[in-house]
């Protein structure tokens, strides 16, 4: 039975590097290079990476997503996928579901979910210089 969809959800991109401590993380499929945390919400995941010595870093933003469907759930993991669909040339590699809501307009169920970018890695710096690219280090330098 496949995890449900809710406030607090974290999803986390495939290939992501990990503490140690946060290694055990009990995780499902949600979308195409994205798992699922099960039974951990922000909070959680962000003692435990924390504990490690490394940073997970929340960032202001919203982005929402609104879906037509009967099935609540399934609205909601396809409100998620067009959520990453728009985040895909960020660079961030963690999403935090920040709201989950179900409604009728007319009869016509629908459900729009929000959630913010959320980002894991050892340093405490989100950006590095040499992570950017050569024509925004040169920006920095001037």
């Amino acid at each position: 039975m496949p995890n449900t969809i809710k406030t607090g959800t974290i999803l986390i991109k495939e290939g992501t590097p990990l503490p140690e401590a946060a290694l055990g993380f009990e995780t499902e499929p949600c979308a195409p290079s994205w798992t699922l945390l099960k039974n951990l919400d922000g909070y959680g995941v962000n003692r435990k990476i924390d504990e490690a010595g490394w940073t997970f870093f929340c960032l202001a933003g919203e982005i929402k997503a609104t879906v037509f469907g009967f099935d609540a759930q399934k609205a909601a993991r396809r409100a998620v996928k067009r959520i990453l669909a728009r985040l895909k040339g960020e660079g961030f590699n963690s999403l935090e579901v920040t709201a989950v809501a179900s409604k009728r307009f007319l009869g016509v169920p629908y459900t729009s979910v929000s959630a913010r970018s959320r980002h894991i890695q050892e340093s405490a710096f989100l950006f590095r210089a040499n992570s950017l690219p050569v024509r925004d280090q040169a920006r920095l330098a001037a």
